[in-house]
């Protein structure tokens, strides 16, 4: 299954998810979890589609529990900031 060849693009949808989820009430500590949770489900499932996402794909298999926590929040404010600026 193909999740998005477009870096930028792929970083949209994340950071629209992340932007709904504070339009319904989300706290950013559920957000971070659920950006975890997504993490661990891209990474087992999915294949990386472009060289960003391969390095993302890396990082996570090489963090722990924390560092992926850490990844996962990281990802989903980068995301979120971007999809504000359009």
């Amino acid at each position: 299954m193909e999740i998005g060849h477009n870096w930028h693009k792929w970083k949209e949808i994340l950071g629209d998810a992340v932007g709904l989820g504070e339009r319904v009430g989300m706290d950013e500590e559920t957000i971070n979890n659920v950006a975890y949770r997504l993490g661990n489900f891209f990474a087992d499932k999915f294949d990386p589609a472009n060289d960003e996402q391969r390095l993302m794909k890396e990082l996570w298999d090489e963090g722990n529990e924390e560092e992926r926590k850490t990844l996962a929040s990281l990802m989903a404010r980068v995301s979120h900031k971007a999809s504000t600026r359009h």
